[in-house]
Formats: C-alpha cells, structure tokens, sequence
C-alpha cells in the first residue's frame, strides 16, 4: 500500500476513535459536532475540565464589597424570637392544651395545698391539744375521696352530668334547710351553715349549692336554647333567678354572705352566657347590689370588714387584726419566703391561719415566688374553663363549663383579694388551696367537670386516640412502610 493512502487510513481510523469516545464521555449537551484533526479532543477535554481552585464569589452590584461577607443572606432581626413564637403559638393551639391545663393546673394547686396546709395548721391542731398533723389527715382524707370524684366526674358522659343535675339541687336544697333546724344544724364563727355528721367530721351544703345551681342553670338554659326561648327576658329569668334567690335566702338565714356573694357571681355569669341584654343584666345587678349594701348596713360586723379595706393598724379594739397580720405575713416573706414550716404568723398571731388566710401563710413562707406560682396556677384554669366553654358547640358544655369556671376565679378574686387589703373580708376559702373537705370535695368534681368537657372536644377526643398504644403502633407502621427503599 503507498505511503499516503497508509496514512490517510490511519487519519480516517483516528477520527472515527475520537467521535466514539466524545459521545461517550462528553454530556450530551456539549456533545457537538466535534472539529477535526488529531488535537480536536485534547483541546475539548481542556475546555470541559472543572475548576480545581476556590471560585470567588460574584462581586454585587456596584462592585462595592458583599454586605453578609460570606455571600450567603443574613437572618432578618428578631427572626429567633418571631420563630419561638410561632412554635409557642402553635403548641398552645392544640387541641390538648385545655385538657392538660385543667388536670395539670387543679392537680398542683391541690398537692400545693395539701403542703401548706400542713405547715400552717400545725401550731393550731397543737393549741387544740391535738396531734400536728390532724388537720393535715382530714385534709388529706377529703383530697383522696376528691381525686376519686374527679375521676368519675372527667369519665361520664354529658348526658349523665344533666341527669344529676336536678337530684343535686333537691338534695342541695334539703340538707340548707335542714341546717335551720335545732339540734341538727351547727354554728361556727357565727355563721349557722353546718350539719354534725358525727365525729369530727362536719357538712356545709352551702358548698353544694354553688355546683348545684351550675348543673341545674345549665341544664335549663341550654333546653330553652334549643326551643329558642333565651330571646324572650322571661324566660331567661324564670325559673333561674328565682330559684338562686332562694339559695342565697337560705345561705343568709345562716349569715353566710361570702358563699351568697359567690352564689351570685355564678348567677351573673349564667346569665351573661345566655346573652342577657343589657339592661336586663344592669337592673338583676342593680338589685342584687341593693340587697347587698342593706345586708352590710344593718350589720356591724360587716361594717367593720368593711372598714378594713387597706389597713395598715389593727384599729380601735383590734377590728382590723386579721387583715393587718395577714399583710404584715406577706411583709416578711420578701422574694422567696422563710422557708416552708418558718412562720411567725401562724404561732396564734393571725387567725384562720389554714383556712381564709392560708394565701397569707404561703407568702411568709415560700414569697413572692410562691404566691405568684399560686396566681399562675389558677390563671392557667381560668384561661382553659373559658378555652372550653368558648370552643364548644354544646349550650349545656357552654354554659356549664363558664359558670365552673367564674365559680373557680371569682371565690380566687375574693379570698386573695381579702389577704391583700384590697377587698373586705368575706370569710370563703381560696378553692382548692385552703383547708376544708366541704369545699374541696364540690371544687374537685367541678375540675373533673371541665377535664370531660375537655375530652369532648372532637379535636381532642381524636388526639386521644392517637395515644393509644395500638392506635399509635399502626400508624408508624403505615409511615414506615410508605417511605422508599432507599430512605432511611
């Protein structure tokens, strides 16, 4: 063979190597119509290589230099805290969030309770020649049976909480009646509102009263709202105002007018649930005022209290030692107290010490720390009744959740508000918190009242049954199996 035709093969034969490697090793999108000559795919290979350095980033505009430095945005500000608040807001708009509120919020208030109970009855089970803790055990007693009434209140159904609801009140109704009677019923501070059970165990009806009128009210006016009649002022009064007004008259035959002042709260708040108008609302409350202040005139005693309101002395006689002690109680106790058990107050020098002053003996003890854990405990109850009562579209669950709820905070408002000077002494316990199984008891089935209405929320009931063991294993099951083979 000639020596150029030789080497014109060769030439044909090396094109034709150079255009099967190009189309294998060149992306199709630079894969082109290839130069020929035998430098064709060096020159390619070079052109197509990637950059081994550093790339400096692209200079912006202006050619000023990059505000961030890394080329990368720089967080807006105040992004962390927008961000922490949306995930609060979101936690806090579960559906549990009511539910474990209510159970968390009663739980602590009661054990807290139970604590500082002990530590200020001490000193007077002692002047009473009893053991330190007998107070402490019929509290502690009264909290079990409680624990045991919430449970069951939290599992039964609405139906069931309306069915009880006029046996409560006909029974309630009795036993006020039979604390009028002779030799049945007992005085105590003045105050003939208690029946002997025999022991040392005593009964306030009274106490009854208020979860009485709550489940009859509710049931009533949520039956007049599904035959719409709430929109005629008759029906919205009667029965309803007369029969509270009938408890509160048996509750002043016995000189009870701080359980008659929270009887009332629970009335207005029915009646503001039902959409009372305004002038019917004004004129109820204008006459129950009326009734009040001639209640108060006509009685010294209450005057007094009355007179009390920002002492800083004791008074001509010492009328005013009880809330003077109690302010000096909260006095001593600085940020974080004495220390739990170091009271002074409690040594005979304020009265009530466990009872209506019990606000007062935990501030000595545990502070301002204490006391404002106390406040935040029954505002996180108070916020979850009105979650319950404002989200549900029950009437009965409505109103019945709203009247437990201004029960709960308006005895709170009054019973702190004494301790502090800034309201009259009116003689109720602080709900929960203070000593007394009469008071406990009701409370306590009340909060188990909010936890099922809780429950009864859609939302809620089926985040519940996502808990459920089976329930939750068959759903991680089901995610599992739907991600790809290759996730892990």
């Amino acid at each position: 063979m000639p020596a150029d035709e030789s080497s014109a093969a060769r030439g044909a034969g090396r094109s034709r190597a150079t255009a099967a490697i190009s189309r294998v090793l060149i992306p199709p999108l630079l894969a082109g119509p290839l130069p020929a000559g035998p430098g064709s795919l060096t020159g390619l290979a070079l052109r197509s290589r990637p950059a081994t350095g550093p790339r400096r980033p692209p200079s912006p505009r202006g050619g000023g230099p990059s505000r961030s430095g890394g080329g990368q945005p720089r967080p807006r500000r105040g992004a962390g805290v927008r961000r922490t608040y949306e995930r609060a807001r979101r936690a806090w708009d579960r559906p549990l969030t009511a539910y474990y509120l209510i159970l968390g919020a009663g739980m602590l208030i009661t054990v807290l309770g139970l604590v500082m109970v002990y530590s200020a009855s001490m000193i007077k089970a002692l002047e009473l020649a009893r053991p330190g803790t007998y107070f402490f055990r019929k509290q502690f007693l009264a909290a079990v049976i409680g624990a045991g009434l919430m449970l069951l209140a939290s599992r039964m159904p609405v139906k069931l909480h309306r069915a009880l609801a006029y046996p409560l009140l006909m029974g309630t109704v009795f036993l006020m009646v039979l604390v009028q009677v002779p030799g049945i019923g007992m005085s105590v501070n003045g105050n003939q509102n208690w029946i002997y059970l025999g022991g040392p165990f005593q009964l306030q009806p009274s106490e009854f009263g208020k979860l009485a009128l709550i489940l009859w009210g509710a049931d009533l006016l949520a039956r007049k709202q599904d035959k719409r009649l709430l929109a005629q002022w008759k029906h919205m009064l009667v029965p309803l105002v007369p029969v509270a007004f009938m408890l509160l008259g048996l509750i002043m035959l016995g000189g009870d007018m701080g359980t008659a002042i929270i009887l009332t709260a629970i009335l207005f708040g029915l009646l503001w649930l039902a959409g009372a108008p305004t002038r019917l609302f004004a004129g109820v409350l204008a006459f129950a005022c009326l009734i009040g202040f001639l209640l108060i005139k006509t009685s010294p005693n209450r005057m007094s209290r009355l007179g009390c309101i920002g002492a800083s002395e004791p008074g001509p006689g010492d009328s005013c030692w009880q809330a003077v002690h109690g302010i000096y109680a909260l006095a001593s106790g600085g940020w974080f107290g004495s220390g739990l058990g170091a009271s002074v107050e409690k040594w005979g020098q304020l009265p009530e010490p466990h009872t209506d002053f019990i606000f007062a003996i935990t501030g000595e003890e545990l502070g301002l720390a204490g006391t404002l854990s106390v406040l935040a405990l029954f505002a996180a109850l108070g916020y979850a009744g009105i979650r319950v009562a404002g989200r549900t579209e029950d009437p009965f669950v409505r109103y019945a959740a709203g009247g437990v709820t201004t029960w709960i905070t308006a005895q709170a408002v009054i019973n702190i508000g004494a301790v502090l000077g800034l309201l009259p002494i009116a003689g109720v316990p602080l709900p929960l918190f203070s000593y007394g199984g009469s008071a406990l008891l009701p409370t306590m089935f009340a909060v188990g009242l909010l936890i099922a209405f809780a429950r009864e929320d859609p939302a809620a009931r089926a985040a519940l049954a996502m808990r459920r063991p089976g329930v939750r294993w068959k759903t991680m099951r089901r995610r599992v199996m739907k991600r790809p083979s290759g996730e892990r």
